[in-house]
């Protein structure tokens, strides 16, 4: 008999653009219609898997491509003959499901879908399950089956076959591939990272991203210990404050020396699963209003020409500052300007503040599972 469990997944896998009516974002075309327009999204799909393109006794860099600055997709197999996905490698969550051939939704019409009856490994674990995101809901059943990212594998590995998606329309990616502690997974399920863990896949438990600005090509993901070609001077480490998401303290947020958000000190999430940068309600629209931005839409307009002039705000985390200058924080679409920091992160998210993918193009970003922190250096 099927049993059911609704898992609400802390990451809300903001995905701009991707949104749709998920969430009070901006009101423009969705990434499905300007793929339409541009005819991209089936030559995405369709694109060469990206293999294994660094590798060496200790360390092993997966590819990413970078799609337009809103997702970073990598490629992983799942069963016996291996069939292929691109997921989205996601800090802020910790389970890993993609698309079932018996998936209903119209998302799941443009995704690769896991053909279960042609997999000699795979096993159904009759149950369903929920996962709820900030960008949308997913209902799948579990089953069990080899993965493979790169070279490595994991065997008898637990994950989701969605039956309904909602939110995921046009996504140029087909599943999510969770990178949390495995306390926020499915209950009676181990994340991979730990299933590879502990089948001795990594001499050390720690993986890494490097994500690129404005390129397709050149984003990685590391497992076992780090490339220092992709990162400037010494990692400095943060503890994590929680084993759930990969939460970090950080002491403020400035700019020209004044303080302009967490003057108290906040958590923050270090999370690949989000394009933007998100805080409270409050906190958010008191920075949009130094940047002069107006509301449009429910989003905030800045003006181009002061992507030239404001100077960075300074993220200081542990006693290091993190600047993040202004052609990080505005975002341009065709002639129109945005800033990158939203608000309404109260009911989603146990953290004070999201430091999505718009941080981490600045910041190479390391996760010690072992050792339960973070490490970050200037990228490359």
């Amino acid at each position: 008999a099927w049993t059911e469990e609704q898992l609400i997944v802390s990451s809300p896998l903001f995905l701009f653009l991707i949104l749709g009516e998920s969430l009070p974002l901006r009101k423009i075309k969705t990434l499905r219609e300007t793929l339409r327009e541009k005819n991209l999204l089936n030559n995405f799909l369709k694109k060469q898997a990206f293999r294994l393109s660094y590798s060496d006794s200790s360390v092993a860099t997966h590819p990413l491509r970078n799609y337009l600055d809103i997702s970073y997709v990598g490629v992983i197999t799942i069963g016996t003959p291996p069939q292929e996905f691109r997921v989205i490698f996601d800090t802020g969550s910790a389970d890993l499901w993609v698309p079932s051939v018996s998936c209903v939704s119209e998302a799941c019409r443009t995704h690769n879908t896991f053909k279960h009856e042609n997999s000699s490994t795979f096993k159904n674990m009759n149950k369903h399950v929920t996962i709820y995101y900030g960008s949308g809901t997913v209902r799948a059943f579990l089953g069990s089956d080899t993965v493979r990212i790169g070279n490595f594998v994991s065997l008898n590995q637990l994950f989701g076959l969605s039956l309904e998606e909602y939110g995921f329309d046009g996504a140029p990616f087909d599943g999510v591939l969770g990178l949390a502690f495995p306390s926020i997974s499915i209950k009676g399920t181990i994340p991979i990272f730990d299933n590879m863990w502990s089948q001795g896949a990594f001499s050390e438990p720690v993986f890494a991203f490097y994500l690129s600005k404005n390129k397709m090509e050149g984003s990685a993901l590391m497992f076992g210990g780090v490339d220092h070609r992709f990162y400037r001077g010494e990692l400095n480490w943060v503890p994590v404050t929680q084993t759930r998401h990969w939460q970090i303290s950080m002491n403020r947020i400035s700019m020209n020396g004044n303080v302009v958000a967490c003057s108290r000190g906040c958590q923050a999430l270090v999370d690949t699963g989000t394009s933007l940068i998100y805080g409270s309600t409050d906190e958010a629209n008191n920075i949009n209003k130094l940047l002069n931005a107006h509301l449009d839409n429910s989003e905030y307009v800045v003006s181009c020409d002061a992507m030239r002039t404001l100077p960075p705000f300074i993220f200081n985390i542990n006693g290091i500052d993190y600047p993040l200058p202004a052609e990080a924080y505005i975002f341009k679409d065709k002639n129109i300007c945005f800033s990158v920091f939203q608000g309404g992160l109260e009911s989603t998210s146990p953290g004070n503040w999201l430091l999505g993918d718009v941080f981490l193009r600045e910041y190479f970003a390391v996760f010690d599972r072992k050792n339960e922190k973070v490490g970050l250096a200037p990228a490359v």
